[in-house]
């Protein structure tokens, strides 16, 4: 594993910045230093610790024109004793290279990936938010800088990692949802389960149509039959069903969250039943009217949980949900931010404490 070269410079501007405004938001404020890794020639060649700035990028890099790219978000919480945790680095450290892999990318060892985090989490200690539900929030990402025009897999690739300090994602207690039934995200055999730039370009088009119908969320159906609930533009989908909680099952169509996967071990530990399979939106909708489907949410790294207000679809009818409170979803909301705040017991590997490797 190579160490991560510290520059002093960083340092110095790190240790003045200070950010004075209570209300945060969502990725509005960056720390100002990162960490770059440059591949070349078959390897991983140094990590550095550097000042947050601009990149410097031939107009012929392959990521300007094939999109060769790969992103993880992932957050770290400051608890009660004041040392500050990474929430199931290993998790985000995995499925990058999963999307790597997909993307015809280099690996990084999850060591490697992980102690780089690690130290970009130490030199910004100071600036890990302390109230409840605020959290450092970290985007690793990768992207081909090999030049030249041919189409084919990059052979240099540029790795950084930058920090937000970051409140909540939505400014409202609970979200409306836009069923899309004409345009798709991903289909079977594609990227759909990376985390790769394309498949949220591909979600914009549709976004805008939904912020213009008065909704928050747009809702993906599978490609091949219109039909089946994949997940939102980035966020996963969950259901309370004659008061079991369903959500759709993994395919390469659907993001492997993180907190899916927390929510899903929460519950059950909680003995809340939970079911991963297929569901259609048929079946959710007809649920809702029979009374039958009480609450649904969406999930995330940035968003936690969400509550569902309601659906709307094609014909701009309206599906309200009977709990838009999320009596359910708010309980493993409370559950998850208490677990990564430090305030109740987490499973066995959940946290994973920065050691105080700065200044």
């Amino acid at each position: 594993m190579k160490k991560v070269e510290i520059h002093p410079d960083a340092v110095e501007r790190v240790k003045k910045f200070v950010i004075n405004d209570p209300q945060l938001g969502f990725g509005k404020y960056v720390v100002p230093i990162m960490i770059q890794a440059v591949y070349d020639h078959g390897e991983w060649q140094r990590f550095d610790l550097l000042p947050y700035g601009p990149i410097q990028l031939d107009p012929c890099s392959k990521v300007l024109h094939y999109g060769q790219e790969i992103f993880e978000g992932m957050k770290v919480f400051r608890h009660p004793d004041d040392n500050i945790y990474m929430f199931r680095p290993e998790m985000n450290a995995r499925r990058f290279n999963q999307s790597a892999h997909r993307m015809a990318m280099p690996e990084i060892p999850e060591n490697q990936f992980i102690s780089a985090c690690e130290v970009i989490c130490s030199y910004s200690k100071h600036l890990v938010p302390k109230r409840l539900g605020e959290s450092l929030y970290l985007r690793p990402f990768m992207i081909a800088t090999e030049v030249g025009l041919g189409i084919k897999p990059s052979k240099q690739f540029l790795f950084i990692i930058v920090a937000s300090p970051s409140g909540s994602y939505f400014a409202g207690d609970s979200v409306k949802v836009y069923i899309e039934r004409e345009d798709i995200r991903c289909a079977p055999g594609g990227v759909g389960y990376a985390k790769t730039g394309g498949n949220y370009a591909a979600s914009l088009k549709s976004y805008s149509k939904t912020i213009k119908l008065g909704c928050d969320q747009t809702m993906w159906l599978d490609s091949v039959e219109h039909k089946y609930i994949e997940e939102m533009s980035g966020m996963n989908f969950f259901a309370v069903i004659n008061g079991k909680i369903v959500t759709p099952s993994l395919t390469d169509t659907i993001l492997d969250g993180v907190t899916r996967k927390s929510i899903i071990d929460i519950a059950r530990s909680e003995n809340l039943v939970v079911e991963e399979r297929k569901i259609s939106i048929d079946e959710i909708l007809s649920a809702i009217h029979s009374g039958s489907c009480t609450e649904a949410f969406v999930c995330g790294t940035a968003a936690v949980i969400a509550p569902i207000a309601s659906f709307m679809d094609k014909d701009l009818s309206v599906h309200d949900l009977p709990e838009a409170s999320g009596k359910i979803s708010m309980h493993l909301r409370e559950k998850l931010v208490s677990i990564q705040a430090g305030r109740s017991e987490a499973p066995e590997g959940w946290l994973h404490r920065i050691e105080n490797l700065s200044f």
